[in-house]
């Protein structure tokens, strides 16, 4: 079994290569325009590649994109072994990632508390 180290570079290098193909259009389906990979973890046998992503339509188009990135999983998957060199290549599952929404929404609570503390400020004042 491969060391954690060895596990860690692959899954970054699974992540930076399919992030280079959503970039540059190499994959030419229109629900995948606004991807991006937040994340990749490979299990301990290099059997699986989980794929998180997200997008800046957000998680009303989820579903869309899962299923394009399905569709699509099989070129990823023989572009991305042709140059990673493993044994055999592990499958790709792709899940949606909902952190850079919650991050966004935490930042507008935050904002919207700032400024009432302001508001609040310039009252005693």
């Amino acid at each position: 079994m491969p060391s954690k180290l060895r596990l860690k570079k692959i899954s970054d290098r699974i992540q930076q290569l399919l992030s280079e193909m959503l970039v540059t259009g190499r994959i030419s389906d229109p629900r995948l325009e606004s991807v991006f990979i937040t994340d990749v973890t490979v299990d301990r046998e290099l059997s699986v590649a989980k794929v998180f992503v997200s997008s800046l339509e957000g998680k009303e188009h989820s579903t869309e994109i899962l299923a394009g990135l399905e569709h699509a999983s099989g070129y990823l998957r023989s572009s991305l072994a042709s140059q990673i060199d493993l044994r055999s290549f592990p499958v790709l599952r792709f899940f949606w990632d909902e952190t850079p929404e919650r991050a966004e929404r935490i930042e507008q609570m935050l904002d919207s508390i700032s400024k009432k503390s302001t508001a609040n400020d310039n009252k005693d004042n």
